[in-house]
Parts: structure tokens; C-alpha cells; sequence
């Protein structure tokens, strides 16, 4: 070999190398084993579909998350490639974040769940179970949220009905009446950021009122198999602090039709 092709060679071996490192720093590894999913402890605010107070022993295998919600400038990305459909954007709706301004660091939002797995299956992954989605969102607690029992915008992005930004008379958003850039807020004891808050994240499963008793706690985290509706979790930017919940279950039709998912992102799981 050549000087010149050995340099170029080891050029391409290191910026290889370091797509991988990249890559790697932006998926979190969550190790297995079991955890209490579902109505936290002391919660008063569960439904029951959430389960019983205090949890349902789940098994979770290990996984690797993203450490941030899937941004637009990821999703353009798919689009360039021609791997992904194209969602609604900022001219269809404000609330949208694709071709909005100064938002190439927000989440990608107004999104379908086919268009959140269109965009997971490209990068080699998948949307997160239910089951796996909780025990990320967690980190190892069983309060309300990660953080305690309480939330604010100090922890999240939410309407708290209090905090006020830019927009006059708005709590949405914390004031701000839209996303926000990911990452403003400290990550969980994982290392994983916005899991609460900000945008939505679209699951894979679809919803069954009893799927934590029923399913996950026997080792069935796919089920069920069919369904009229997916579940989102996580809680959004325009949402008030009980959907925030660790253990709250949101519901929606997987298309949003003539609507707009405007609250609604998505984050991918690789085995």
C-alpha cells in the first residue's frame, strides 16, 4: 500500500471509529431486570389502568435508548435519505417544528407513529416498548416523577399554570407556548434527557386498559398484538403536571388525520 492510500486509509479508519464513539455517547444502555412499573406510591392521581398502588413487578430485558428525543434536524435527515415521509410542518400548523425557525435543535413533532417508525427502523432500532419506556423514564424511582412527587418548569417543560416567558398570558411551554430545544432541563439518574416533558414519545405498543397486569407483569411486554389506539408517554409542553406522571398512560389514534399531533415526538430503542 501506497503512503498516500495508508493515509487515506487510516483518515477513514478514525473518522469511522469516531462515528461510532459518537453514536454510542447518544444511546443510553439501561441493564435488565425488573423494576415497579405502573401507580406510584402514595399517588393520588392514578387511573386504573396504571395498576395497583405502589406498582406491578415488571422484567425488562437490557437496551440502549436515545439520550434525546429525536430532533429536526435528525428527522431531516431521513427525509434527505428518502427513508422517512414527510410529517406536517410549520406552514400547515405553528405548533410544528419541521421548517420552523431557529427549531433544528427542537423535537420533531406533529408526527404519526408510522413516521416515528419509519425513522427507527432506518437507524437500525425501534420504538420503546411500554414496559422499557417506564423503566427509563424511572431511572430506579418510584415517586411521581424522577425527581420527587412535584413539578415545575424547573424540571420540565409543561404548563405548571404558573411560569410565564415571552408569550403573554401563556403557561404553555412554560411560557415560551411551543417546544423547546432539548436538553434544557437536568437528565435523569440514566443520563436521559426530556423524558418528561417537552414533546410526547410515541410507544409501540398499542393500549389495553390492562396490559401492565395482564402482559407485562407475566413476561408479555409486545402485547397486545392489535388495537385501535398507541400510546404516547411522557407528557408535553402543553400538558399540566399530572400527565407528566412516570406512570401516566396517553392515548391516540396512530394517524392523526386532519388533526395535529403538535404535542407529540418520539425517541428509538435498540436491542
Amino acid at each position: 500500500m501506497s503512503h498516500k492510500k495508508l493515509i487515506s486509509f487510516y483518515f477513514a479508519t478514525v473518522c469511522f471509529l469516531f462515528s461510532l464513539n459518537t453514536n454510542s455517547a447518544e444511546r443510553i444502555k439501561i441493564p435488565g431486570g425488573e423494576f415497579l412499573m405502573g401507580c406510584s406510591t402514595n399517588d393520588p392521581s392514578c387511573d386504573k389502568d396504571e395498576g395497583p398502588v405502589g406498582g406491578t413487578k415488571v422484567f425488562v430485558p437490557l437496551f440502549y435508548i436515545d439520550k434525546h428525543e429525536i430532533s429536526v434536524a435528525d428527522y431531516k435527515n431521513c427525509l434527505s435519505n428518502k427513508s422517512c415521509d414527510r410529517p406536517k410542518d410549520f406552514k400547515r400548523n405553528k405548533y410544528c417544528n419541521l421548517d420552523g425557525p431557529k427549531r433544528e435543535n427542537h423535537p420533531i413533532n406533529c408526527v404519526d407513529w408510522q413516521h416515528a417508525n419509519q425513522y427507527c427502523s432506518w437507524k437500525g432500532g425501534r420504538l420503546p416498548l411500554e414496559a422499557e419506556w417506564e423503566k427509563a423514564a424511572r431511572a430506579g424511582t418510584q415517586t411521581r416523577y424522577p425527581w420527587g412527587n412535584k413539578v415545575s418548569c424547573k424540571n420540565a417543560i409543561l404548563d405548571d399554570g404558573k411560569t410565564t416567558g415571552s408569550v403573554k398570558g401563556e403557561h404553555d411551554g412554560c411560557g415560551e407556548d411551543r417546544t423547546w430545544n432539548r436538553g434544557k432541563r437536568k437528565a435523569n439518574a440514566f443520563g436521559l434527557f426530556d423524558m418528561h416533558g417537552n414533546a410526547g414519545e410515541w410507544i409501540q405498543n398499542w393500549y389495553a386498559k390492562d396490559a401492565i397486569t395482564k402482559f407485562y407483569a407475566t413476561g408479555i411486554l409486545t402485547s397486545p398484538e392489535n388495537g385501535v389506539r398507541k400510546l404516547v408517554r411522557g407528557g408535553s409542553w402543553d400538558e399540566n403536571r399530572e400527565n407528566l406522571r412516570s406512570s401516566f398512560r396517553n392515548v391516540k389514534l396512530p394517524d392523526s388525520g386532519k388533526s395535529v399531533y403538535g404535542s407529540i415526538g418520539f425517541r428509538c430503542v435498540y436491542d
